[in-house]
C-alpha cells in the first residue's frame, strides 16, 4: 500500500500534475495491472460504493458499469432467461452468480456501457473475468482476484487492462473535501441507509409493492446515490434497465431513462432476435445495429441500402404500431427518482414504459397532481422523504 499515486493527467491531457493520495495512512487500494487514469478512478470508486451497497441491501452480489462518473448499469445476482443469455450475448457461457450480475449491468444499455470501468462486489471469479475478457472496457475494481481470474484479465488490450484491488474493509472519514476554482467545499459524507423503511409511506390508493419490487426499488434508489443529478433510474428483475443521469429538468430524465428501458425491451421483440446478422460482423457494430434498428431512424438506413453491411439480407422494419404493442406488454417495472416528481408528466411518460411501482422523496407544492396520476394507473407510490443528489 502506498500514500499516493502520481496519475499521467487529469481529466484531459492539459491537466496536469495529476495524482491521487490520503492526507493520513495509506490508499486503501492497488493497481494490480496498467495504469488508471484520473477519470477511472472517479468510476471505480464511485461504483466500488455502489456494488457495496446493494449487495448490503440485498444480500447478492453486485455489479456495476460505469462510465463518466454514473452507472451506464447495475444489478445483482439473479439467474437470466434464456432471452436475456440471448441479448447480453452470454448464451455461450457458464455463468457464475457474479457473472450473471455484470452480465446484467453490462447488457442493460450496451452502447453506454462500451468501455466501462466495471466493479464487482465479490472477488473476481474466472467465470466474471472471462465474460468481461471478450468486452470492451476500461478497467475493473473488486475486492480480490481469483488466480485464474488475474491472469485472464491481465492478458486483456495487449496486457495494459486496469486492475484495481480495494481493501473492502477501509471506511472513509465522515467529512469529506472538494476544490472547486480554488475554494474548498466541505461536507459530511452521504451515509443515508437505503432499505425497506423508505417505502411505507405510501400516498396512492394502490399499497402493494411486491418483495421482488421492493428489491428493485432499492436498486434504483441506491444507482442513483451514485448518479450524477438529476436522475431517474428504471429497474426490472434485479436489474437497472435504464438510467437517466445529469439532466437539468426532471422529465427529461424520465423520458431519457425511459427511452433505454424501451430499446432493452425491444431488443428482446421476436423480430430483433431474429436479425440475420453476417457471422463476421464485431460485437459492438452489433450493438450499435440493433439500437438502430429499433429506433425511428431504421428507415432511414433502409433507404440508404446501409443495411447490406451487417445482415445477410434485408430484414423487415420493425414498425411503430408493432413497437407500442409489444411495449404495452412490459409491466412490473420499479422506478426510483433522486429527488421529489414537481408534476404528473413524470409519471404519464413512466406508465408508457411499464412502471407499476415508484419511490421517490415527495415534498411538490404539486404531490396532489403527481399521487392522482399515480392512482390513474393503479401504479403504487412510495414517498422516501430522501434525497440523493450526487455531484
Amino acid at each position: 500500500m502506498v500514500k499516493e499515486l502520481s496519475l499521467k493527467y487529469g481529466c484531459n491531457p492539459n491537466q496536469i500534475p495529476a495524482r491521487i493520495f490520503v492526507n493520513q495512512g495509506e490508499l486503501p487500494l492497488q493497481v494490480l495491472n496498467g495504469r488508471p487514469g484520473y477519470i477511472n478512478f472517479l468510476d471505480a470508486l464511485n461504483s466500488w460504493q455502489l456494488v457495496c451497497e446493494l449487495k448490503i441491501a440485498t444480500g447478492l452480489p453486485a455489479a456495476a458499469s460505469f462510465k463518466h462518473v454514473s452507472p451506464a448499469g447495475a444489478a445483482v445476482a439473479v439467474p437470466l432467461s434464456d432471452t436475456l443469455k440471448k441479448i447480453y450475448f452470454v448464451d455461450d457461457l457458464e455463468l457464475s452468480p457474479l457473472a450473471s450480475a455484470y452480465a446484467r449491468a453490462r447488457g442493460a444499455d450496451r452502447m453506454s456501457s462500451y468501455g466501462d470501468f466495471i466493479a464487482l462486489s465479490d472477488i473476481c471469479d474466472e467465470s466474471t473475468a472471462r465474460l468481461i475478457a471478450r468486452e470492451v472496457s476500461d478497467g475493473i475494481i473488486a475486492p480480490g482476484y481469483s488466480e485464474e481470474a488475474l491472469a485472464i484479465l491481465k492478458s486483456k488490450r495487449k496486457g495494459t487492462y486496469n486492475i484495481i484491488e480495494i481493501d473492502p474493509t477501509y471506511r472513509p472519514v465522515p467529512i469529506e473535501h472538494k476544490e472547486v476554482f480554488g475554494i474548498t467545499f466541505e461536507q459530511g459524507r452521504n451515509q443515508q441507509k437505503i432499505d425497506n423503511s423508505l417505502l411505507v409511506n405510501m400516498p396512492t390508493a394502490n399499497k402493494n409493492i411486491p418483495e421482488a419490487a421492493q428489491r428493485d426499488l432499492l436498486i434504483a434508489l441506491i444507482t442513483l446515490k451514485y448518479t450524477q443529478s438529476n436522475s431517474v433510474c428504471y429497474c426490472l428483475d434485479g436489474q437497472a434497465i435504464g438510467i437517466g443521469a445529469g439532466q437539468q429538468s426532471r422529465v427529461h430524465c424520465t423520458r431519457l431513462a425511459g427511452n433505454k428501458a424501451d430499446v432493452w425491451y425491444l431488443r428482446q421483440h421476436p423480430q430483433t432476435l431474429d436479425l440475420p446478422f453476417k457471422s463476421d460482423i464485431r460485437r459492438p457494430d452489433r450493438d450499435n445495429t440493433i439500437d438502430v434498428y429499433v429506433s425511428e431512424d431504421y428507415n432511414d438506413v433502409l433507404a440508404a441500402g446501409v443495411w447490406q453491411q451487417f445482415f445477410s439480407k434485408r430484414p423487415e422494419p420493425l414498425l411503430r404500431e408493432e413497437k407500442r404493442r409489444w411495449l404495452d406488454t412490459l409491466t412490473g417495472v420499479s422506478l426510483g427518482s433522486d429527488a421529489f416528481f414537481p408534476f404528473g408528466d413524470n409519471i404519464e411518460r413512466a406508465h408508457k414504459s411499464g412502471v407499476c411501482y415508484i419511490a421517490q422523496a415527495g415534498g411538490s407544492i404539486r404531490d396532489d397532481n403527481v399521487i392522482e396520476v399515480c392512482d390513474k394507473y393503479h401504479i403504487a407510490m412510495a414517498f422516501t422523504g430522501v434525497r440523493l443528489f450526487h455531484h
